[in-house]
């Protein structure tokens, strides 16, 4: 359980933060009574992880399950990552128990951050109401970030499901569930499988058969549940260890003009952005899944 502990006792503290700090929404109602429609306000934070949710059934987002590298605050020039052996290596002292033996290390540069964006229409004079505008900004504006955000790391160019070093895993061998499987073989390699990203028609299938999701979550798993895997998949790795979310540290919010396509209609746009990037560092100990 110390997985699931440790990240639940951290949100607590990031609430307790919050409370005391000027929400994004409030900033940029500030600079919109200043200069109109042309404000625009640079964040010294990524503001995705900004807000703290209110709702009773939390939800978590996919940067909740990995190790954000703030680049503004922690620069560095490389990461260190493994690959399996190739084919022809020599064999390694206990490589048939310790398979993570017979890895090959390297060193990459940090990668180019891939900017994330979203887009709201903003209703005619709702700026006129600070409160409501504050509450649009924070709770349309920047959800739809955050979907956004789970798109770049999970499906986008730079993704999760786009690293071709990820293995499938289709079998569930003597098993109940592939999950489980893929939770077994990460041990095998050395680590512990510690997040799952499931499909919510699929968590909420488990949970009506059975106690899948209960004993996954109970063993320490932290799951997060989004549309953005396939139904039929899931993603199971050592996130903990195995993942880093390169960060920017910074954050745009203003007004702008959409590209064609956004919206059904014109109207006064808002969009918000921000700049990261996933990288796995162990890509063994993660699998995507067939249910």
């Amino acid at each position: 359980m110390q997985r699931n502990a440790d990240v639940k006792r951290t949100m607590a503290e990031v609430v307790a933060q919050r409370k005391q700090e000027m929400s994004p929404g409030r900033m940029f109602v500030e600079a919109c009574a200043d200069k109109g429609f042309g404000a625009s306000v640079e964040y010294d934070v990524t503001i995705t992880d900004s807000l703290t949710s209110s709702r009773r059934k939390p939800r978590y987002p996919a940067r909740n399950m990995l190790k954000v590298v703030d680049l503004s605050r922690d620069p560095r020039q490389f990461y260190w990552h493994e690959s399996p052996p190739n084919p022809d290596d020599p064999e390694v002292f206990e490589g048939d128990l310790r398979r993570e033996a017979a890895n090959r290390f390297h060193k990459s540069p940090i990668p180019e951050l891939y900017p994330t964006t979203a887009w709201v229409r903003v209703p005619p004079d709702l700026w006129e109401d600070a409160e409501t505008f504050e509450s649009f900004i924070n709770y349309r504006l920047i959800v739809r970030l955050a979907t956004a955000e789970n798109h770049t790391i999970i499906r986008g160019r730079g993704g999760l499901l786009n690293i071709p070093s990820i293995a499938r895993m289709t079998a569930k061998g003597p098993f109940a569930s592939t999950i489980l499987s893929a939770c077994n073989e990460v041990e095998q390699m050395g680590g512990t499988a510690d997040g799952l990203i499931i499909n919510p028609v699929d968590y909420y299938t488990f949970m009506g058969e059975g106690r899948l999701m209960d004993d996954v979550e109970q063993n320490g798993v932290f799951i997060v549940r989004t549309r953005l895997v396939d139904p039929g998949t899931a993603i199971v790795g050592d996130f903990g260890h195995g993942a880093l979310l390169f960060d920017a540290g910074r954050s745009v919010i203003r007004f702008a003009e959409p590209p064609p396509g956004v919206f059904a209609e014109p109207g006064l746009a808002l969009m918000a952005e921000i700049y990261e990037r996933v990288v796995i560092n162990l890509p063994t100990n993660f699998f995507v899944v067939s249910l």
